[in-house]
């Protein structure tokens, strides 16, 4: 009864969209605040550093989409493949795919008996979700959706590039390369903990992940950028 009163949430159900807006608004950040620190670097104008902030953002988030849909779409397909070769195995070799998933289940720690009288319940009820679950580790919480990883790694990527793109509008030309480090390092520590605190990690060393290599990104695009602008 209590089972049924108290339903359980787990942190691993927001896997899917968690892990793709992560990527999404930390790339949208670093990768924004990089190009326009990498631009200022190279004494060129206000304007030309908000064209290339803009475009940056544009080119950026449908790179996130279109990245995300391929690489998730290819694990959807992997997934619906071994699906179809269970199936064809479960209709041709039956007994087989019984005493296989009992296997599995004697491995975890189950009896003989009781492992086969496991299987042979599962396989009455839903014979290719079991073997998806049990033998090849899918499941609702961890196949893929394409279209959701697309969206949200958009959507987020926009987001974040937008942060280091205000801070260079509202800024003096002078100011633009320390004021968008700055507030982008800021950025990068707030998603680190937000991404923590929904997944359930240590907030502190997330933070730091996150921002040292935020860090080392500008840093290095405004090294080549001073330098390029130098030899121009």
């Amino acid at each position: 009864m209590r089972a049924h009163t108290h339903p359980e949430t787990h942190l691993v159900e927001r896997i899917g969209w968690l892990r793709a807006a992560v990527l999404g608004a930390n790339d949208g950040i670093v990768s924004t605040a990089s190009l326009i620190v990498g631009v200022a670097a190279a004494a060129a104008s206000t304007s030309d550093v908000l064209v290339a902030g803009i475009a940056g953002l544009v080119a950026g988030a449908m790179s996130m989409a279109a990245g995300e849909y391929v690489s998730v779409s290819s694990q959807f397909d992997t997934e619906k493949a071994d699906l179809e070769r269970e199936r064809q195995e479960l209709a041709s070799q039956p007994d087989f795919e019984r005493e296989e998933l009992a296997q599995i289940y004697m491995q975890r720690g189950l009896d003989q008996a009781l492992a086969r009288q496991v299987a042979d319940q599962l396989m009455a009820r839903d014979a290719l979700g079991a073997h998806a679950r049990d033998e090849m580790g899918m499941s609702e919480v961890t196949s893929a959706r394409p279209i959701q990883a697309a969206f949200t790694s958009a959507v987020t990527f926009a987001a974040g590039a937008a942060l280091p793109l205000l801070a260079a509008v509202l800024m003096p030309h002078s100011m633009i390369v320390a004021s968008v480090s700055v507030a982008s390092l800021l950025f990068l520590a707030l998603l680190g903990a937000i991404g923590a605190r929904a997944g359930g990690a240590k907030i502190g060393k997330a933070v730091v992940r996150v921002t040292f290599w935020g860090a080392m990104a500008m840093a290095i695009t405004a090294g080549i950028g001073t330098l390029f602008g130098t030899v121009v």
